[in-house]
């Protein structure tokens, strides 16, 4: 998104806030809004988060639990509601099983950590570097797929007995979207989040018709606000007393403060940061 608006890089030159998740206070309150009050510890989604100031729709803010710094918060908001929105489009329920795809990157890891926090009954996670084998299983990976060592469908099968995994929450596509369909067990299902390897699939229809499977798409922006308000809802009654408790936590590669931008930037070009990077402005 940065390459995109920078004219350096053939980018559209307009002027551009960047960022998606912010945590802070409450600072003013629009008309008619009697759900928050001024002062009131808050985190959330939203485009153009970087900013001294973030306006937001009221129903898409998150309570901050009690303790919780902001610089640990900030980094929560897109993969809790990414991940327990695809956790119920699927329909999981305690005792099921999950695969997730690109579990090492940020967002996979919080999703390792809110289906163990749920109930999960086994998780299964893939990464393409056996280096972060430890941190997979840090944050309650059972079974660790490296997918440049192991064939992901076979390895799935052999952690589950044959049988396959209730749910497929997917951050990668393309060829490995295609591959966990006979990774899943009958009636199971399989949703789509994100597109790493990009967004074309070449599937096989046998295996997605004879078990069963049910394919969900999912992509929680900002274009659908009465779904947005209901993830949102979503969160209370579980996840965030699991925040709460310690038991879901942003692995944070590096805090820096807002000057340090280009750091910040270059850090996550790189590709070698493991979870999120935190600006902090104050």
């Amino acid at each position: 998104m940065l390459t995109g608006a920078d004219p350096t890089a053939g980018g559209h030159g307009r002027k551009y806030i960047a960022g998606f998740e912010y945590a802070g206070e409450v600072a003013a309150l629009g008309e008619g809004v009697d759900t928050w009050q001024i002062g009131d510890a808050v985190m959330g989604s939203i485009p153009s988060a970087f900013a001294e100031y973030v306006v937001t729709d009221h129903r898409f803010v998150l309570p901050r639990p009690e303790g919780l710094d902001p610089e640990i918060a900030c980094a929560l908001p897109t993969g809790l509601l990414t991940e327990h929105g695809a956790l119920t489009t699927a329909g999981f329920t305690a005792g099921q099983s999950v695969l997730i795809t690109g579990a090492s990157t940020a967002i996979g890891l919080i999703g390792a950590q809110m289906v163990t926090a749920l109930g999960a009954s086994q998780v299964i996670g893939t990464t393409r570097s056996s280096a972060k084998r430890d941190l997979l299983t840090g944050v309650g990976v059972d079974s660790v797929i490296v997918t440049g060592e192991q064939d992901l469908t076979e390895a799935t099968l052999a952690a589950t007995d044959g049988r396959g995994v209730d749910v497929v929450l997917d951050h990668v596509a393309g060829q490995t979207f295609a591959d966990c369909l006979r990774a899943t067990k009958e009636d199971g299902h399989v949703v789509n989040i994100g597109r790493v390897s990009g967004p074309t699939s070449t599937i096989d229809i046998d295996h997605l018709s004879y078990r069963h499977l049910t394919v969900h798409g999912v992509s929680f922006g900002f274009t659908r606000d009465w779904e947005m308000s209901a993830v949102i809802a979503g969160l209370l009654p579980e996840v965030l007393p699991a925040v709460a408790r310690g038991e879901i936590r942003p692995v944070i590669d590096l805090t820096v403060e807002f000057t340090q931008f280009q750091r910040a930037a270059d850090r996550l070009r790189s590709g070698e940061a493991l979870g999120k990077i935190v600006i902090t402005l104050l």
